[in-house]
């Protein structure tokens, strides 16, 4: 479910269940795919979110594949832990956990307007057995920080005996760390400071001191004044760090997480920071990151590792990759620009493709709108030309019709090659050497469908031999390389406009990678549809009693336009669901000028020879309306220069 179809299909169903139920039929799904084979395959693949090398960290000791934790309000069950593991985290929060059940039915409130959820029992959990259970079922590697704390309502002493409970238990666990509530925001200072003093105590007095991370939880609403007092006096041998918690509490027990906690949380970062400078005092903090900007902020606070709850329902699957690449981002900057590589390394190699497919395509564009065969067809069929035509007197026409149309498809895939080479290899980006790998993997084996009906192509074979050299080449010495240039940091309308924009795309090359499937399957079968027959007005026995090759030289054509229009497809697709970043105006051209010729070559020649049957054309006028919709939606997104919305985002920032 990644946030082109989660913001513009599912969030605004799904916001008009109950919230209990949304959240059961969303975690519950994403579960049931994650456990069938393929399943994390397949949504890593949708959201294209594995970590790169560059955000790799440290929580003390430990290492963590990204700065990026799951909240465990998001999922208090573990129902999708391994689904929502590939979503580019780097560790996963289980709790709170209270040595008995926290029950509550009450409904939770998704309050849409401004993103807040507001659960009426913050320690609703089910409980230390059943999170004992959870933890030996979990199987997606990442580790588990657990948070524990004493049951709502307990005094002091019942508090500590609790949480020592708590920590006997999960210390013979394979959890990472513990988030430690021994912090009450209702208690006086003195008694906080004996909750922690005492707490301190137990863990040195264990015959063996447990190997985890210990953070002391501090709640959102916690006094600053006291936590003046109370972390300068903390033990720096036991204690690793802070988590600031991510809800406000209200006076019925409640708990809003939201944006509004943000503030807060910054407040708090600063000032721990100033109590305990040393480095190796972490925080970690969880309010109120909805965007990219949110976590951008809360990091140059001070904040070593971020946790995601509210904002991950607020603005969909995808945001921790967006916070990722902010992170790498922020990572890069000052550091010096590599040397792009030179021409004839790999990227070259695809522009030369490219233009060799361009220059392909325009010379049977040409060949196809005058003489429709050439010499080579006409010595198959041992007929000429004129002969052919007196055949049928639309049968030159349809011949034409879908050597056009192959034709625009073939400038069209050179075009993409050409810009995916130029702007996409050239800087060293993965999804564009995949899009391009996957289409090439897919269309140079389609020549071999021309030989299904016993027809081989002299011309198509020697363009093969000359571009699959260029394409072999392009392929070599390839490493990825992060972008360095400003990436998407607001849930802006633009970001919206632009996942509806991607949703057109996605559609897009899904129905045209179905499509090519058809058209590939009818040449190498049936050869025409109804309508074919009915436009040129006759059976195929005619036309085999007229010329027994006919068939297998049209099967030619249909075979090789629809392998070319499944390699097209499945390179727009990839493009689709990884390449559409904020700022990138080269992808709006490229989009624009790599469809326009298919949609131009076969929509036209339809038209100017006749053949408009509505029910042939209408996956055609599909496609097309996608095609614009995309475009139109995605232009505010691609042409803006995300470098004005970052400096407004740090002027803001600053003024904070």
């Amino acid at each position: 479910m990644p946030d082109w179809s989660y913001q513009t299909l599912f969030k605004p169903v799904l916001s008009r269940l109950p919230s209990r139920i949304a959240r059961g039929f969303t975690l519950g799904a994403m579960g049931r795919i994650s456990r069938i084979p393929g399943g994390t395959f397949l949504i890593k693949t949708l959201g294209h979110m594995e970590p790169s090398p560059l955000l790799q960290d440290r929580i003390a000791s430990l290492p963590v594949q990204t700065p990026l934790g799951l909240s465990g309000s998001v999922d208090p069950a573990g129902i999708a832990h391994r689904a929502l593991s590939q979503f580019g985290f780097g560790f996963i929060e289980i709790g709170p956990v209270t040595v008995r059940p926290v029950v509550s039915e009450e409904p939770i409130v998704n309050e849409r307007t401004s993103g807040t959820i507001v659960y009426p029992q913050e320690y609703e959990n089910p409980g230390l057995v059943r999170s004992l259970s959870m933890l030996d079922k979990s199987k997606d590697g990442l580790p588990r920080f657990v948070r524990i704390a004493p049951e709502p309502r307990s005094s002091s002493d019942q508090a500590i005996e609790q949480l020592r409970l708590l920590v006997q238990a999960f210390s013979l666990t394979k959890v990472a760390g513990f988030y430690i509530e021994a912090l009450a925001a209702d208690s006086s200072l003195d008694e906080n400071l004996v909750q922690v003093q005492q707490f301190s105590a137990f863990i040195r007095s264990m015959p063996e001191a447990p190997s985890q991370l210990s953070f002391l939880y501090i709640p959102l609403d916690f006094p600053n004044a006291q936590l003046q007092h109370i972390l300068p006096v903390m033990d720096r041998g036991l204690w690793t760090g802070c988590m600031i918690g991510g809800a406000l509490r209200t006076p019925g027990g409640a708990a809003r997480f939201g944006l509004e906690g943000k503030s807060l949380a910054l407040e708090k970062i600063r000032l721990i920071r100033e109590c305990v400078p040393a480095k190796n005092w972490l925080i970690h903090s969880s309010a109120g990151i909805h965007e990219p900007q949110d976590a951008v902020e809360t990091l140059r606070a001070g904040a070593d590792q971020l946790l995601l709850n509210s904002g991950l329902v607020d603005s969909g699957p995808g945001l921790p990759k967006r916070i990722n690449e902010a992170v790498i981002h922020e990572r890069l900057s000052g550091t010096p620009t590599p040397v792009p590589p030179s021409f004839w390394k790999h990227w070259g190699w695809m522009c030369l493709l490219g233009l060799g497919m361009i220059f392909g395509g325009v010379v049977a564009w040409l060949i196809a709108e005058s003489s429709v065969l050439l010499p080579y067809d006409e010595d198959y069929l041992g007929m000429a030309r004129d002969e052919v035509g007196r055949i049928n007197e639309h049968l030159l026409h349809f011949m034409s019709h879908d050597r056009i149309t192959l034709a625009g498809t073939m400038i069209s895939i050179g075009i993409l090659y050409y810009r995916l080479g130029k702007y996409g290899m050239k800087s060293g980006q993965h999804w564009a050497r995949t899009a391009v790998l996957t289409s090439g993997a897919v269309g140079f084996p389609s020549f071999f469908l021309y030989l299904g009906y016993g027809f081989f192509d002299p011309l198509h074979a020697a363009a093969a031999l000359i571009l699959l050299p260029m394409f072999l080449l392009a392929m070599r010495r390839n490493p990825d390389q992060p972008l360095r240039e400003p990436v998407n940091l607001r849930n802006s309308r633009e970001w919206l406009l632009g996942l509806w924009g991607q949703l057109c795309f996605v559609a897009l090359g899904v129905s045209l990678s179905v499509g090519g499937l058809v058209i590939a399957g009818v040449g190498v079968t049936d050869v025409f549809v109804p309508q074919d027959l009915a436009f040129m007005g006759v059976t195929p026995a005619e036309l085999n009693a007229a010329n027994p090759k006919l068939i297998p030289l049209i099967a030619h054509d249909r075979a090789g336009f629809g392998g070319a229009l499944f390699s097209n497809a499945v390179m727009l697709l990839i493009v689709a669901l990884w390449g559409i970043q904020q700022g990138q105006r080269w992808l709006w051209w490229t989009l624009l000028a790599g469809g326009s010729p298919a949609f131009i070559a076969g929509l036209s020649v339809h038209f100017s020879i006749g053949y408009r049957d509505f029910i042939h054309l209408l996956p055609a006028y599909f496609a097309a309306a996608l095609y614009v919709a995309g475009l139109i939606l995605l232009y505010p997104y691609l042409m803006k220069d995300v470098r004005l919305s970052s400096d407004k985002a740090a002027k803001s920032m600053t003024v904070t």
